[in-house]
């Protein structure tokens, strides 16, 4: 596939999603710090270059699925900033209506199949998606994200193995942020460079620079071209980093301070910020408006939030099976 020439649109579009994740996950961070969200919160803060590059390569019709720093995926999927937000609250009327929290968001509606808390767990999962999708004669293909702590689970080598037996379209996606919690990835392994995993099973598998939309699209791009075409999955490490520490309960001693700043020097934002500036398509003062309004969006999401109801207590026991097979009825 030669090197793609991305419109204004396409740029727009970047700035306006990585914007949204930035100011929703500090707003999130700030209302953690007022105990406004509880449990676990783990924010994508620096890494919006991996969604927002994918989401820009696949059709609407596609799937997600993802481990639990999936706030910025569930609004790049098309989930209302007020609906994550009254996740992230408890209430009711959140994503999965307040029983999921931040770490198991989910929309069939915008085929986003989690948020999943099981490290690895999401992995046979997406193949599983795949499956289904294959077997229902689709053109469709599954996008499954993971951590580089993730590659280390067993699930993943079965799963690989099924998914190039069975030709299945699936991408399999590894968000590199170079550290699994506190725990850096040449504390893991011999094997730094992940991507080469997929060599085992003769897997088509690339290395990509995870602070680029521009990157990012062309490798998911490409492999969902292979997908389409029946030649099965892909394994994408893309190299990535989180500004903030693992969780909010991480105050992420583990690294330099120096390290953190050479990071932000490539802040994906700053970038598509800095080519829209360069391109003339936008001036200053309207990407300042722009941001203006995704603020305003994110503030009335917590509004949303503040003023929605607890899940009654009979909602304890639904949602926890599925209480009739149709299939088994006939």
């Amino acid at each position: 596939m030669a090197k793609l020439n991305y419109s204004k649109d396409t740029y727009i579009r970047w700035f306006e999603l990585m914007m949204l994740i930035r100011r929703f996950e500090e707003k999130s961070a700030q209302l953690y710090g007022q105990q406004k969200i509880r449990g676990f919160c783990h924010l994508y803060i620096g890494q919006e270059a991996v969604i927002a590059g994918t989401m820009s390569a696949i059709t609407k019709d596609d799937s997600l699925i993802t481990a639990y720093r999936d706030h910025g995926h569930a609004l790049a999927c098309g989930l209302s900033a007020n609906s994550v937000m009254a996740e992230l609250y408890g209430k009711s009327t959140g994503c999965t209506k307040g029983k999921g929290g931040s770490m198991h968001m989910f929309s069939k509606e915008h085929n986003f199949f989690g948020g999943h808390g099981i490290v690895g767990g999401q992995i046979p999962l997406g193949a599983g998606i795949a499956l289904a999708e294959q077997y229902n004669g689709t053109n469709n293909v599954c996008v499954c994200f993971m951590g580089d702590g993730a590659v280390r689970q067993g699930s993943l080598h079965e799963t690989f193995n099924m998914a190039m037996l069975w030709k299945l379209p699936v991408i399999f996606v590894c968000e590199n942020n170079e550290y699994a919690m506190g725990t850096s990835v040449q504390r893991t392994t011999n094997v730094l460079d992940i991507y080469k995993i997929g060599a085992a099973y003769d897997m088509p598998s690339e290395q990509v620079d995870g602070m680029q939309c521009e990157a990012v699209h062309e490798s998911i791009a490409r492999a969902a071209e292979r997908a389409r075409a029946g030649e099965g999955p892909s394994f994408l490490e893309i190299k990535t980093y989180r500004y903030r520490g693992h969780s909010m309960s991480d105050p992420a001693k583990y690294r330099t301070k120096e390290e953190l700043e050479n990071y932000k020097k490539l802040d994906p934002i700053e970038r598509v910020r800095e080519t829209i500036l360069m391109k003339k398509w936008l001036t200053v003062n309207q990407l300042e408006e722009m941001e203006a309004k995704i603020e305003a969006e994110v503030e009335a999401s917590v509004e949303f939030a503040e003023n929605s109801p607890y899940p009654d207590a009979a909602e304890l026991y639904t949602d926890v099976y599925v209480e009739e097979y149709p299939f088994l009825m006939d």
